[in-house]
């Protein structure tokens, strides 16, 4: 068994309140001198991973971190810099830095940090006190009662590649000498495991998990017959003929395209030239069934929050409305080269980087079908379970998409046989324009989009 722990920095968070994240960033920006900008993003962490094997713990690892990140924006320069700690003579440091780093920058005329726009918060509940005082030794029997649950679940379920705890609290706070303040804190934890059935040369594998805000969220039935379901569905799978057909993707696979999406649908890419979408707003880019949401102030998505990572309050952006691009997603520099507003979509990869533009809470608007009617409908399809060299195989500037995949085939309306070794090609663009269903179950994800089923017309499929 390996245990590691880590507490990166001596001021890392000790006997900290929430509240005095925010009095840190008050205290720094308000440290801005004349004709200059400060922003202080202040936050602090806690997360812990338990894996284990054969009802035995096999690594447990438990972290805490804090730091803090500081820009400032001196005339037309901007300079960052951050520590992983919040001792008041590092903080000082880590200013000096960045305005050091600022006399060094390049003159840019749109830099400038975020001002209040005048929309309001939303208040969500995303933190849970029951996560920080759930024992560690419940934590591993939630792990191992996962791996037994699904070594029980099917016969065929020959080993688990894993059987997985993850938890993790962030707190954190933004306050610029422009008017901006914000704090905001979430929970998150997770059970998972992977599962291998068969053997030989008819050997598949298969995950299932559960994620909520603490504890009590976690389904472990689920996650265990989801990787059951998942690892034995594709035994004996064959490789199929080659032709077109509709292809019906999983929540989890429709996910996935639409995190590929985002990062077309983001300003900073437009700005750029690497979206295929730019030009396009108010065009019919999606079939009409297609209504595209990035709404951060749901509580129920995963990467739910109040304020954006440059402290403006997150809002319900609607990128398709109805198979027409409306918007793009836009931080307050790409909002300011293109001439228009933020949305309040900065993110930041925590303390240590300055914010960029993205989304957080992507989904589709659901339909009213249920993943068997969406069957039926298609008659004759596949439905995909996985893909493989999705980030590789498609490209976000001429929509070109080409990926390897598993799933089973539909025949007269019903799964059938399991089919592997095969490869579904289309554009993005086709894509869009050829959804004919899109299903009710909305799904939940631990990532910045959520899932549904969705059906696609006339994919191109590789096999024999």
């Amino acid at each position: 068994m390996t245990v590691t722990e880590d507490r990166s920095g001596p001021g890392r968070s000790g006997g900290a309140t929430p509240e005095s994240l925010l009095d840190l960033a008050r205290q720094v920006a308000g440290w801005a001198r004349d004709g200059e900008q400060v922003e202080a993003y202040v936050a602090r962490g806690r997360d812990t991973e338990i894996r284990v094997f054969e009802g035995e713990v096999e690594s447990l690892s438990s972290a805490e971190s804090a730091g803090i990140g500081i820009r400032v924006v001196a005339g037309s320069r901007q300079g960052f810099a951050y520590a992983g700690s919040l001792d008041a003579d590092v903080v000082a440091e880590t200013l000096a830095d960045a305005r050091d780093n600022a006399g060094f920058a390049s003159e840019d005329p749109y830099l400038g940090l975020a001002v209040p726009d005048g929309v309001a918060a939303v208040s969500l509940d995303l933190w849970r006190d029951d996560l920080a005082t759930y024992p560690t030794q419940r934590k591993i029997e939630q792990a191992i009662a996962l791996e037994h649950a699904v070594r029980a679940g099917d016969r065929r379920i020959r080993q688990l590649r894993a059987s997985e705890w993850g938890d993790a609290s962030v707190e954190s706070a933004v306050v610029t000498s422009t008017g901006i303040e914000a704090s905001s804190r979430r929970t998150a934890c997770y059970l998972s495991a992977e599962a291998i059935a068969g053997g030989g040369d008819d050997t598949q594998t298969g995950s299932g998990y559960s994620v909520g805000r603490g504890p009590a969220d976690l389904d472990l039935e689920r996650a265990a017959s989801d990787a059951v379901l998942r690892a034995t569905r594709l035994l004996g799978a064959v490789k199929p003929r080659s032709g077109r057909l509709t292809a019906v993707l999983e929540p989890r696979i429709t996910a996935a395209l639409l995190s590929i999406l985002a990062g077309t649908l983001d300003g900073e890419s437009v700005l750029k030239g690497r979206s295929l979408f730019a030009e396009r707003v108010g065009e019919a880019v999606a079939a009409p069934q297609i209504t595209l949401v990035d709404d951060p102030t749901d509580a129920e998505a995963y990467s739910a929050a109040t304020h954006d990572a440059e402290g403006l309050a997150t809002r319900r952006n609607v990128l398709i409305d109805g198979g027409v691009l409306r918007m793009f997603l836009y931080n307050t520099y790409a909002a300011r080269r293109a001439g228009t507003v933020s949305t309040g979509s900065a993110v930041r990869a925590g303390y240590r980087g300055a914010p960029g533009t993205g989304a957080r809470a992507l989904t589709l608007v659901p339909g009213s079908l249920r993943p068997e009617q969406i069957y039926a409908q298609v008659g004759e399809g596949l439905l995909v379970q996985s893909v493989s060299g999705l980030h590789s195989g498609v490209n976000p500037v001429s929509g070109d998409f080409s990926v390897g995949a598993e799933g089973v085939l539909i025949s007269g309306g019903e799964l059938a046989g399991p089919v592997r070794e095969i490869t579904i090609a289309s554009t993005i663009q086709r894509m869009l324009s050829g959804v004919v269903a899109v299903g009710d179950d909305l799904e939940r994800l631990p990532s910045s989009a959520s899932g549904l089923t969705l059906a696609i017309s006339d994919i191109s499929m590789s096999g024999q």
